[in-house]
């Protein structure tokens, strides 16, 4: 199931279902305003619709400042009550170094380097929580 059309945040953080899994890709810095709608808005659908994970995917962004940091952790937070697991994609070496720096983790937050290895990554979590989806899915 894909669906960009009713997700979207401008036309700058498309947000996709796909499979049971929300990959939403930021493709620039966002404002404070876009990443509380980004939260919202990914938090609504997978309270709404369920998920086997999400995946944010921030290759796209080349600074991740405290706020934006927050937000992510708090997303992370809010779709665990609902039993769905997060990954953070594609943090550039030299954001993850300014963060680092600013001492600005995301400790409690899987990550992973590209979209690809997030997806593993979810498996893998589900799997070790036993979760795994039935064989031939």
């Amino acid at each position: 199931m894909s669906d960009r059309s009713d997700l979207t945040v401008g036309l700058v953080v498309p947000i996709v279902d796909k499979d049971g899994v929300v990959i939403d890709s930021v493709q620039a810095s966002l404002t404070d305003s876009d990443l509380a709608t980004l939260s919202d808005r990914i938090v609504t659908r997978v309270r709404e619709h369920g998920g086997r994970g999400v995946l944010i995917d921030v290759s796209g962004v080349d600074v991740l400042d405290s706020y934006a940091v927050y937000t992510l952790t708090k997303v992370a937070e809010m779709v665990r009550r609902y039993g769905t697991r997060t990954v953070i994609v594609g943090i550039h070496p030299d954001v993850a170094s300014a963060m680092a720096q600013a001492g600005l983790t995301l400790s409690h937050i899987n990550t992973a380097p590209n979209l690809e290895e997030g997806v593993e990554a979810l498996q893998s979590k589900r799997e070790a929580l036993g979760d795994s989806p039935p064989a031939g899915s």
